[in-house]
């Protein structure tokens, strides 16, 4: 499973959302917390191509997107296989 990162803030519904859905999958993530870690809203903007909404998820390098747009993908059946890609070895 390739790694999984959300960028969130501690107050958002929508982040508590997707980190529940994620959970629900069995799916570990690290998270980011933008208001905590210094510089890393900044990054989250870059990595994201300008989004400065939270959360901000990645699958690997993928960019899912926010949290409406991984509940699309679970609903079109194309999380899983995403959540379940193997991880390319350098």
């Amino acid at each position: 499973m390739p790694p999984v990162t959300i960028y969130t803030t501690a107050w958002c519904p929508y982040c508590t959302a997707a980190k529940t859905l994620l959970r629900e999958k069995g799916v570990s993530f690290s998270e980011i917390d933008v208001e905590k870690i210094a510089g890393s809203r900044l990054a989250m903007i870059q990595r994201a191509g300008g989004r400065t909404s939270v959360p901000q998820i990645f699958v690997g390098d993928a960019h899912v997107g926010g949290c409406d747009d991984l509940y699309a993908l679970d609903r079109s059946g194309k999380l899983d296989p995403l959540l379940a890609a193997p991880v390319a070895q350098p």
